[in-house]
């Protein structure tokens, strides 16, 4: 697969692509880890331009505090709970 986004998205992309399946990160774990901790905004905008949901899992990236977040997949938010879920992680 050919990812097509900005030089950020595709750093943000291929992280998420390295989130074990059953786990989760916070937005800001993500910018920490790409080493732009204070992109917390940026990287929660990289994740939201995903065209590639759910091969590229930024369903299993959630808020600071515990709470889901966005998710622009089909079918939203309800979603991003379901495929959480059949990971098994109950939020």
């Amino acid at each position: 697969m050919i990812l097509k986004g900005t030089k950020f998205q595709l750093k943000v992309w291929k992280y998420l692509k390295t989130i074990p399946k059953g786990q989760i990160r916070t937005y800001s774990e993500v910018a920490k880890a790409i080493k732009k901790p204070k992109a917390v905004r940026a990287v929660a905008n990289a994740i939201g331009k995903n065209p590639y949901a759910p091969k590229i899992p930024c369903h299993r990236v959630i808020r600071s505090d515990g709470s889901l977040g966005g998710y622009s997949g089909r079918g939203g938010i309800n979603t991003k709970r379901k495929l959480l879920k059949l990971e098994g992680i109950l939020l």
